[in-house]
């Protein structure tokens, strides 16, 4: 059985009642101090050594319209769905191949 993805965007939120603002609001006056971190661990300098930064980063994606010869198209299209996302993966490697060569 497929279960259905709920999404919201900001259109779509839900709106806050009283009571919800009110809550958020009494959240937001609080002092840091009182934040109960005891369950954090702290992070240590070895687990820092192997940080990336942006590692979870996704570019934010516009709509654009190009003009691509039939027949490239067709053999996209012939991989199954999401030949859209395959032509952002191809220009990405030719991007950053670019940017590794440029340095």
């Amino acid at each position: 059985m497929k279960t259905k993805m709920v999404k919201y965007t900001l259109e779509r939120m839900p709106a806050l009642t009283k009571a919800r603002r009110a809550h958020l609001k009494a959240l937001a006056s609080r002092p840091d101090s009182d934040i109960d971190t005891s369950d954090i661990p702290e992070m240590t300098e070895e687990q820092w050594k192997n940080a990336r930064r942006g590692h979870f980063y996704r570019p934010r994606k516009r709509q654009i319209t190009a003009r691509v010869d039939a027949d490239v198209l067709d053999w996209l299209k012939a991989q199954g769905k999401g030949y859209q996302s395959r032509i952002n993966a191809i220009l990405r490697r030719e991007m950053l191949t670019a940017v590794k060569s440029a340095k």
